[in-house]
């Protein structure tokens, strides 16, 4: 079998100082443009206090192991939890969700005090009990900043998901899933005890 060649080296990378940037003003233009689901990341401090966080940047990085990555701001208590704990929740909102996401995204000083919330039965991770409706409880397996974020690769431990309707934000608005004429909302359990 005759071996597959190499690639061809490409050119060097642009060093920093020479690269040229979109400023803010367009680079959230070009992000708001893009619809994403919204979660809250949720994690324990030191204290055993609760932290959260409103985040639309989530993905799925791999099947095996089942990986997913957020996007933290680097100065903020929430990745200070996940940085100590090395455990985190993502919480998926449903389309009723909206105020749970307002107040994730603000500077309110007691998050938690404005949702109903408890442990996950697992990690004892904090699951926002009425606004999300699929939880999964992740182990932190990389960390690494990226200018003013972090971004935070995690192993999907466990998983608690019942259909319903997603909450999107995109265009610098919420809105909801369009209706597909399924019920959503039936129940259905895997990994996580509620």
């Amino acid at each position: 079998m005759k071996p597959l060649p190499t690639a061809a080296p490409g050119p060097e990378p642009a060093r920093a100082a020479d690269r040229c940037h979109v400023d803010g003003a367009g680079f959230r233009s070009l992000m708001s443009s893009f619809p994403t689901g919204v979660t809250v990341v949720t994690s324990t401090g030191w204290d055993g206090s609760p932290r959260g966080v409103t985040c639309s940047s989530l993905s799925s990085v791999s099947l095996d192991p089942p990986t997913l990555l957020v996007s933290l701001k680097t100065q903020g208590s929430t990745l200070d939890a996940i940085r100590s704990r090395g455990l985190f929740a993502v919480n998926l909102l449903h389309a009723r969700a909206r105020r749970a996401a307002e107040v994730f995204a603000s500077p309110v000083e007691d998050r938690f005090a404005h949702v109903s919330w408890r442990p996950t039965g697992a990690e004892g991770l904090p699951r926002l009990v009425e606004d999300a409706f699929a939880v999964a409880e992740c182990a932190v397996s990389s960390l690494f900043d990226v200018g003013d974020h972090t971004v935070v690769l995690g192993e999907v431990a466990a998983v608690d998901a019942r259909p319903d309707v997603p909450l999107l934000y995109g265009l610098r608005e919420f809105s909801a899933w369009p209706a597909t004429g399924q019920d959503h909302r039936a129940d259905r359990t895997r990994g996580i005890p509620r």
